[in-house]
């Protein structure tokens, strides 16, 4: 047998802590506090005035919401007015992103539009009106006076700001009604209250479906639609909407006309039967061939199955099984076998109702079941929206937060619809942050580019850079065959992001398969990102890259090549540095440093703007001996992510945005004298509905580190070598071909 240079693990003996003081500039305030006291106390007054011309009964409780935008240049976490807030008697219940051109700017520079904070504050109305006349006795040199000069504008949301999108002008209207409440304060007052706030307008409305996630409280309401601006004066109404429908599943294309060509399904079990995979989709038929490996599972609450969307779901089903098959190749084992939730009822598309009832389908299996991957090929006919966090995507990421579990969403096909009203990006829930968002592209040959249907990015920051992959998913030259319908197996053709996101999570599998607990979820994720195949589209299309077309090239080396896996845990506000690994020997000519890093982190959907909870930090310096003074404790430091991403603009640089990002990935090529000893500082960022947090529990990590030297024809043994009681080759559990 040749000789085979696996995946090398381990690396997280290669880490330690380390004390790192940070500090910066003092603040220049926009304003003075003069100056902010006399812009505030008109915005105070008209919005208190606003307030307090609501209808009593849309106040719950004599509570109201405003607004209150925070100046650009105070976005940071340590900038929040908390002590301004409590000791006005207000509770900010949520924020979002929101582009405004400030009155001033610091240091005399001109004003320009830029990207902010706009909080939702709560509170009585009476201390609405109070606020407008104490603002003036606040005292400057304290800090709740001080906060005062954070605040860009204080206004009362109108009605008409709280209806997205267009609904009907007549008949009954399903809508998604959003609230500013968690599961507390919504079953112990505020749900009841908006149900007697409905009855008392002769709206009859159940309320029974709903789902927290969050401060937020998602409702599904039936009503006449020219009643839908007095419904959303209800004061902790955050946004309402007609209900999107469940994207229609319907690949983008089938050649049915097509003579069916029968090929022969493997006989042996799946490689690793302990791995746990799950799919929610449209059913796989009753005593179809794949159920060998495939457990289809009817969802509670569906009725009759649908003869498409069970079509749809064999077809998903067989992606995840066996990936693209090749007539000319055996038809491979399967790495897992699977448990195909049936999700959709008989008719998907003509109920109103079945978005919500399908997600609780969902959420009622990921409650009560462990899994370590799922894919999800449905969802929403909704485009992600920068300033709201959607039901479906809430509800996920608030699971996959809290497990270990390797998530892949289809990112839509809607890649050809209209890019000017961007209703060509990627689809809900394809916005998770704690799932792969995978898109489309057309052939896997070398010679590729996104599937026109394929939906683009960015998702909202953070998660600005979606998708985070492509994969094979058939075009009309190329379709992508799966196993058909027909009782002898046959081949399918097909094509959409429905089936290139379960080959993805294939791929995923059999890593998991290969080298079984050795690596964890995170890691594997992190390995699908690293080992993607990069190429010149915009990372809108394509994200990281194409996945890696085998096995292969995510668990082998070639001999001028170490590729690294860490896998640990951090504290917040800590640091840790991680040690990347060289040769005794000096490189000689360019090495090419390749990084990834992955965590999985809790979200605030109510925040959109400061959804991810945890941000790590990576700074690089790659020499231990250059440093500015010898007085200096670190060594210089030079950038590593965040520019080497494309896909940021000048803004979102300056915003940090790279910080609060939950997914990392770079290259950058080094003269290999100029490398000694280099490492990566990873710094915990932690935040609490956009406020400093510091949690009790670490954050699981997952860094991959690739070394590439063309003219060290044996750097992987030269390293393999040197760190021999440190890191180990991972070896496989199982022997399975890893060109499969």
């Amino acid at each position: 047998m040749s000789k085979r240079n696996f995946l090398l693990g381990k690396g997280e003996r290669l880490t330690a802590a380390v004390i790192i003081k940070g500090g910066g500039a003092e603040k220049v305030p926009a304003y003075t506090v003069g100056e902010a006291r006399r812009r505030l106390t008109p915005m105070i007054s008209r919005a208190s005035e606003a307030l307090d011309l609501l209808p009593a009964d849309a106040c719950p409780g004599d509570r109201a919401v405003a607004s209150v935008t925070l100046n650009p240049e105070y976005i940071a976490k340590s900038f929040f007015p908390g002590e301004l807030l409590t000791a006005l008697g207000l509770e900010q219940v949520g924020s979002r992103p929101r582009r405004v051109t400030p009155e001033q700017r610091s240091k005399g520079r001109q004003p320009e539009e830029a990207m902010t904070t706009e909080l939702f504050v709560a509170g009585s109305r009476a201390a609405f009106r109070s606020w407008a006349g104490r603002i003036a006795q606040m005292d400057a040199a304290s800090r709740v006076g001080s906060e005062i000069v954070t605040i860009e504008e204080v206004r009362a949301p109108t009605a008409q700001s709280k209806i997205k999108g267009t609904l009907p002008e007549t008949g009954d209207v399903i809508l998604e009604v959003v609230l500013h409440a968690d599961e507390m304060s919504g079953e112990f007052g505020i749900v009841s209250s908006f149900s007697e706030f409905l009855k008392k307008r002769s709206i009859s409305a159940t309320l029974e479906r709903r789902f927290y996630s969050g401060g937020l409280c998602f409702l599904e309401v039936e009503a006449p639609a020219d009643r839908v601006p007095e419904i959303a004066q209800f004061s902790v109404l955050r946004a309402v909407r007609q209900m999107p429908a469940l994207r229609m599943l319907r690949p983008v294309i089938r050649t049915a006309a097509l003579a069916p060509q029968a090929i022969a399904l493997p006989e042996a079990p799946a490689v690793d039967a302990s791995i746990r995979a799950a799919i929610f989709d449209g059913g796989v038929p009753d005593d179809h061939a794949v159920s060998r490996w495939a457990n289809p599972i009817n969802a509670t609450g569906t009725v009759t199955a649908h003869p498409d969307y069970l079509d749809h779901g064999l077809s998903v089903t067989s992606a995840f099984l066996f990936g693209h098959i090749d007539p000319a190749k055996p038809v491979p084992v399967p790495y897992c076998n699977v448990d195909h939730y049936r999700v959709l009822d008989d008719s998907p598309g003509q109920d109103p109702r079945e978005l919500y009832e399908v997600l609780e389908r969902i959420q009622s299996v990921l409650t009560q079941q462990k899994y370590d991957l799922i894919n999800l090929s449905l969802g929403p006919v909704l485009s992600v929206e920068d300033d709201d966090v959607h039901a479906w995507t809430a509800v996920l990421d608030e699971h996959l937060a809290s497990s270990q579990t390797l998530a892949t969403v289809a990112v839509g096909n809607t890649g050809e619809s209209d890019a000017l009203a961007e209703l060509n990006r990627i689809q809900v829930p394809a916005d998770c942050v704690n799932a792969l968002a995978i898109g489309a592209c057309d052939s896997p040959d070398d010679v590729w580019q996104r599937a026109s249907y394929s939906s683009v990015g960015p998702g909202r920051s953070p998660g600005l850079l979606k998708p985070d992959l492509v994969g094979f998913g058939g075009s009309m030259q190329r379709p992508f065959l799966t196993v058909g319908p027909e009782p002898v197996p046959t081949l399918r053709p097909v094509s959409g992001t429905s089936f290139s996101a379960p080959s993805v999570l294939r791929l995923g599998a059999g890593v998991r398969a290969h080298f079984g607990d050795s690596m964890n979820m995170l890691a594997i994720r992190a390995l699908l990102i690293h080992c993607a195949e990069a190429a010149d589209h915009p990372m809108v299309e394509i994200g990281r890259g194409r996945i890696a077309q085998d096995l292969e090239a995510l668990v082998l080396c070639g001999d001028d090549t170490a590729r690294l896996v860490y896998q640990g845990t951090i504290s917040a506000a800590k640091y840790i540095r991680a040690a990347v690994p060289l040769p005794l020997a000096p490189l000689p000519g360019k090495v090419k440093l390749t990084a990834t890093l992955c965590y999985t982190t809790g979200v605030d959907p109510h925040h959109p703007g400061n959804y991810t909870r945890a941000g790590l930090e990576p700074t690089f310096r790659p020499h231990a001996e250059h440093r500015k003074t010898a007085a200096q404790a670190h060594p210089i430091s030079v950038p590593f992510f965040g520019r080497a991403e494309k896909g940021l603009t000048e803004e979102e640089l300056r915003r940090d945005a790279m910080k609060w990002e939950n997914t990392m990935h770079a290259s950058r090529t080094f003269f290999g004298s100029s490398l000694k000893d280099p490492v990566f500082d990873i710094h915990y960022n932690s935040r609490l509905e956009g406020q400093n947090h510091s949690p009790a529990n670490p954050l699981h990590y997952a860094l991959v580190i690739s070394l590439t030297a063309p003219k060290v024809a044996d750097l992987y043994d030269q390293i393999v070598r040197r760190y021999a009681t440190v890191i180990e080759p991972l070896r496989p559990v199982v022997d399975i071909p890893i060109r499969l």
